[in-house]
């Protein structure tokens, strides 16, 4: 097998899903769309378009993820709790 110098391309083709949301949290990120238009001198922003911007934030903040995600993997810890033998 020849080794390359560029590696696997990955796919960035952006994929559609639909959720459904509460209407509490529907009615939170409208109320936040409008906060950060206000805030930012322009008009409400569209709940739909919050979405992705906040799943990055919270991803890229995640420590137990990003640890989880270096980790090797079936090197995880199992979870303790009850039941354990």
């Amino acid at each position: 097998m020849t080794k390359l110098k560029l590696g696997p391309i990955p796919d960035d083709k952006p994929v559609k899903l639909n959720v459904e949301l509460p209407a509490e949290l529907h009615r939170d990120l409208i109320a936040y769309g409008e906060i950060l238009g206000r805030e930012a001198g322009m008009g409400p922003i569209e709940a739909k378009k919050l979405v992705v911007p906040m799943l990055e934030r919270f991803i890229a903040t995640d420590r137990g993820f990003a640890k989880a995600r270096r980790a090797p993997r079936g090197t995880e810890k199992a979870p303790s709790g009850r039941g354990e033998a």
